[in-house]
């Protein structure tokens, strides 16, 4: 198979990889082969999607299984050096990378130069957990396949439709100017939802929906006919939902105190809030959703509790700027696949109308909510992955 795009979407302890050829009958890319390294750091294993395997011969798939790496580094070379050993025979003409960050300089997929590359490094500040991150995946197959065209695809980029108000902090217009404004994340899951939506609504996308990406890093997004108006991440990925290791949103104030009260180092602060904080920090135990739904330890339920009443929270916000909502997605590994978180959120909103069926529910139905609802509710996996083949 020629011409094939390879996608990368690396984060803190995985990586997941996708092999698309262009399909001109279909929306999307077709999925030749799909997997995930996970687990970097701690204890790596891989995983290969046997349902999108097409001409990938067995001893690729027994190799895989072999492949053996520590770090976030090692696992991307380990990825490379797979690809290129047993998959040869593929042509590789695109590799698609999802950086997290694109700040003021980029709204959509761009092709990868040196100027590109030194404008991603420029913005590690605005996100220094993932921001390296995407570099390294850069640096490791960028030499891997030299021939081929690479892309950069931002999680930013599709906020760019928000209003001014909303990508605007009361601040001082000069620091607007030098970028310190809300920009949002998660854009290629929302894009892909919002693609997505209308084939499981009668081929119609609702003109006001609240999308909530929940898992380890966590969001949610303000749709209004298909493009972004709001976004509960800001400035970073550490805004708004708590997280499994991220706080969320803090009063400005509290971190000021944390250095001139407490005598925290910025160094000290940032890991505080990045990896010590969120469902971590409230359990003192575990930032793992299912670990914490699992126990019955006081914390542990807590943790949750306070996740679901901020996402509450957040959710109605949201529905201010739509000036209502007509339809709920969840997404995220926690919003497609949690029953229990759902059914809190949902239980908690049902004020507005909403009312979920249960057996849809625990079944992890697509349309999860009851015909008696006043507002649809829906839960599907999101595939970033195919999004970033599609700007190919």
């Amino acid at each position: 198979m020629a011409n094939l795009i390879l996608v990368v979407n690396s984060g803190s302890s995985s990586i997941k990889f996708g092999l698309f050829k262009s399909a001109s009958q279909s929306r999307f890319p077709k999925c030749v082969c799909r997997g995930v390294l996970t687990g970097i750091g701690d204890s790596p294993t891989t995983q290969i999607d046997q349902h999108t395997m097409q001409n990938i011969p067995q001893q690729a798939v027994d190799a895989f299984a072999q492949l053996t790496f520590s770090t976030l580094t090692e696992a991307h070379h380990a990825l490379s050096q797979w690809l290129c050993r047993f998959l040869s025979s593929l042509s590789i003409a695109t590799v698609c990378y999802r950086i997290v960050h694109g700040g003021n300089q980029f709204n959509q997929p761009v092709r990868l130069d040196s100027d590109v590359i030194q404008a991603i490094k420029s913005l590690i500040p605005l996100a220094p957990l993932h921001q390296p991150i995407g570099l390294d995946a850069i640096e490791v197959f960028m030499a891997s396949f030299p021939d081929a065209t690479h892309k950069a695809c931002f999680d930013t980029a599709f906020h760019r439709s928000m209003p001014r108000v909303a990508q605007t902090f009361a601040i001082p217009k000069h620091m607007t100017a030098a970028g310190i404004k809300p920009y949002g994340f998660h854009g290629l899951s929302y894009h892909y939802i919002a693609t997505v939506l209308p084939d499981s609504n009668d081929g119609h996308l609702p003109a006001r929906v609240i999308i909530a990406h929940l898992g380890a890093g966590a969001s949610m997004c303000a749709l209004k006919d298909g493009k972004s108006i709001a976004s509960t991440m800001t400035f970073t990925p550490l805004d708004g939902l708590p997280m499994a290791t991220r706080c969320g949103a803090i009063d400005a104030g509290a971190v000021l105190y944390m250095a001139s009260e407490l005598k925290l180092t910025f160094a000290e602060i940032s890991e505080l809030l990045n990896q010590q904080s969120g469902l971590l920090g409230l359990s003192a135990n575990s930032g793992d959703f299912r670990t914490l739904l699992s126990s019955n330890d006081k914390d542990a339920l807590f943790a949750i509790e306070y996740f679901v009443y901020r996402a509450c929270r957040e959710m109605t916000s949201l529905m201010g700027a739509l000036q209502g909502v007509d339809a709920i997605v969840f997404t995220g590994g926690v919003g497609a696949n949690s029953s229990h978180i759902r059914q809190q959120i949902c239980q908690q909103l049902s004020w507005l109308g909403i009312a979920i069926q249960a057996d849809f529910n625990r079944a992890n139905n697509v349309l999860i909510s009851g015909e008696n609802s006043a507002i649809k509710v829906f839960a599907i996996n999101s595939d970033e992955e195919v999004m970033m083949a599609s700007s190919a």
